[in-house]
């Protein structure tokens, strides 16, 4: 596991960028692993900045994000369809038939999680997956006592998670109760994994997932098993770290 400390969130999201581009120039159908919330924005803002000045290219690249909330459908204004599309997808060269985003509405969620895991494989697989990581230690929405061997499910939000995510809404009975998330097994199947941390707010989850024992109460802590893991820091973060 590589820790990468950084002074502030400019610097993780160009950080992070930098290596999905370097990703995308050495591999230019790679398959990239997204992730959505407040963390990767920044990121994505930089990556629109490299295809604008010509620096990448995302005409083969193929996508599949992490998860989506449970009964939104893509033109919500909260689902992360739709944030991709605003964020990201609408603003650089990126073919729709590429991007693959799991159904908030799909009628057979069992089908569309399976469906899912399966077109990562026949893609060959995730080169490079971002992660953020949830005050709780969660990857994806994969809460506290997930099972490290499931593929895609349908998750149960915590309650920390509801709680967090109650900003995005205008109540907190707006907020979705469950989601649509890449499991633990999908995500560790990835060749490159790159988790972004930046706040005090996420400091004892970085600590518990770098320093702590590996259980499924540290949803993140099995990263630590990953051959190819780079953890990007910023020094709020990183404030109970003491030995990188």
């Amino acid at each position: 596991m590589r820790i990468i400390r950084v002074n502030d969130y400019d610097e993780m999201s160009k950080k992070a960028a930098s290596m999905v581009a370097s990703q995308m120039i050495l591999k230019s159908d790679s398959v990239l692993g997204l992730a959505t919330g407040d963390t990767p924005i920044g990121m994505y803002k930089e990556l629109v900045k490299l295809y604008n000045n010509k620096e990448i290219d995302f005409s083969d690249v193929k996508s599949f994000n992490l998860d989506e909330y449970y009964g939104l459908s893509d033109d919500n204004t909260q689902s992360y369809h739709y944030y991709m599309m605003n964020n990201l997808f609408n603003k650089v060269n990126i073919k729709r038939e590429n991007i693959n985003i799991l159904s908030g509405i799909a009628k057979d969620i069992e089908k569309e999680c399976l469906s899912y895991d399966e077109k990562i494989k026949n893609a060959g697989g995730i080169d490079i997956q971002i992660l953020g990581i949830g005050v709780n230690g969660h990857i994806g929405f994969n809460e506290p006592s997930v099972n490290f061997e499931a593929g895609t499910h349908l998750v149960n939000l915590d309650k920390k998670t509801i709680e967090s995510n109650s900003r995005f809404f205008e109540s907190m009975e707006e907020v979705p109760k469950s989601a649509l998330s890449m499991g633990i097994k999908t995500i560790m199947q990835s060749k490159v994994i790159v988790l972004l941390a930046n706040g005090e707010a996420k400091a004892e989850a970085i600590y518990k997932s770098i320093n702590g024992k590996i259980c499924p109460e540290v949803p993140a802590s099995i990263l630590q098993l990953h051959n190819n893991v780079n953890v990007i820091v910023d020094e709020a973060a990183a404030k109970l770290l003491k030995n990188y």
